[in-house]
């Protein structure tokens, strides 16, 4: 969330952010309901303070003994007037808060300008593209050949968009997931967390996927929960309504969880296989910094989820998102992609960004400086380190071998007990 003040001396940069992002949203009404709110606050104080003084006139009139209810007859009517004043002013801060939840971050001035994904700007490439002698088959075909992933078996027990991973298949999930999270937590200094999988809608607001992607979520039915988009939201929200001792800085934790997303307006785009799932599993990373280093830790935390793609040794490009393609609480963010040979694409599997202070100020996540004694608010980022579902096509596909089989990744082998390769 944008700091209120901030928009108000700046409303110019705020509109550009907006024009930029392609996001369409009347910044007046923001401007025009903090001046009536404020208005309200200084009418409220002023009828405060007369009533302060009247109160101290009646006491005196009082060890007078002069006559004291016409004064109390005035200071009920102006009793009744702060009351409904104060009810009044709820009412337009519960609107203003409304207005500056709807309100996205500021892109960081690196960030490539342009309404969509076709202004992206790829950054760095690794890895070179596997070439065959054969024409190569896709993540389905090798998957049902293998025997190890089902796609009619999941659609059968939940529907379309869900997954059941069989034998060597859900192994290598398993080992996928602890591969990742030793990496993270024994080389990368992360701590390990276990979150919930359902997580109440103050958290959701925290982070920043309500109220804007609430349509895109899953909710149940006789309770005010959601299923976790991400472990973002969780491991984020361990620190909501905390003022965190500066010496704890900068705090780094991993987590494992799977992730649901409706995918809503998604239909019959990129909806067979593993491709655009709604339940998918994931490592997440979240950084929690002192404002001044969390540029670097950006980069740092691209660098950690880089590692794992290079360890499993798939060609990969990382590429700088535009603003109008960046998520809403994002300032700035990388996605890697890798290459899949047997969908001929380039599949994100991580998106790793700063947000700045922007989840901090919903969430209120603060650190107290030592020197100053002052409470700041955090900057926090996040990346997935990385999505297993779109990193499992890239691993059959780029090792598939031309009887069907897939040759284990090095990295993954002391994770897959004796298998050396996936056999039918």
């Amino acid at each position: 969330m944008l700091d209120i003040k901030f928009i108000r001396e700046n409303p110019d940069k705020v509109r550009q952010s907006l024009k930029n992002r392609n996001t369409k949203f009347d910044l007046d009404i923001v401007l025009k309901t903090d001046e009536e709110r404020r208005r309200l606050l200084t009418e409220t104080e002023q009828l405060k303070a007369q009533q302060n003084k009247e109160s101290d006139e009646i006491a005196i009139l009082k060890k007078k003994g002069d006559q004291i209810q016409p004064k109390l007859d005035e200071l009920k009517v102006k009793s009744q007037k702060i009351k409904d004043l104060s009810q009044k002013v709820d009412k337009i801060s519960q609107k203003l808060q409304d207005l500056l939840l709807r309100i996205p971050n500021i892109p960081h001035s690196s960030v490539p300008v342009g309404p969509d994904a076709t202004h992206n700007k790829i950054v760095k490439t690794w890895g070179k593209e596997q070439k065959f002698d054969y024409n190569p088959k896709n993540h389905i075909e090798i998957g049902e050949f293998l025997n190890i992933i089902s796609f009619s078996g999941s659609s059968k027990i939940t529907g379309s968009g869900f997954s059941l991973f069989i034998g060597k298949g859900a192994k290598l999930v398993r080992a996928l997931m602890s591969f990742m999270i030793d990496l993270h937590v024994n080389k990368h200094g992360y701590t390990e967390i276990w979150p919930p999988a359902l997580v109440n809608r103050d958290s959701m607001i925290s982070t920043g996927q309500l109220p804007k992607l609430e349509d895109d979520m899953y909710k149940l039915k006789d309770e005010d929960l959601f299923l976790i988009p991400t472990a973002e939201v969780p491991v984020t929200n361990i620190h909501r309504n905390e003022v965190l001792d500066e010496g704890r800085l900068p705090i780094y934790y991993t987590a494992y969880t799977p992730c649901f997303r409706k995918e809503a307006g998604s239909y019959g785009k990129d909806t067979k296989g593993l491709i655009r799932v709604h339940q998918f599993d994931k490592v997440e990373m979240v950084k929690f910094v002192k404002p001044e280093k969390s540029w670097e830790e950006l980069e740092s935390l691209l660098q950690n989820a880089e590692e794992v793609i290079q360890l499993l040794e798939i060609p990969y490009r990382v590429v700088l998102l535009s603003t109008g393609d960046i998520s809403f609480a994002a300032s700035k963010c990388y996605d890697i992609e890798i290459w899949a040979p047997g969908a001929a694409k380039w599949l994100e599997v991580s998106s790793c960004s700063n947000f700045t202070d922007f989840q901090a100020r919903r969430g209120s996540i603060k650190y107290k400086d030592k020197k100053t004694k002052k409470t700041e608010f955090v900057h926090t980022l996040n990346g997935s380190g990385v999505a297993f579902a779109r990193l499992i096509i890239a691993i059959l596909e780029n090792y598939q071998q031309k009887d069907g089989s897939v040759i284990i990744p090095k990295a993954l082998k002391p994770y897959m007990g004796k298998d050396e390769t996936l056999k039918p």
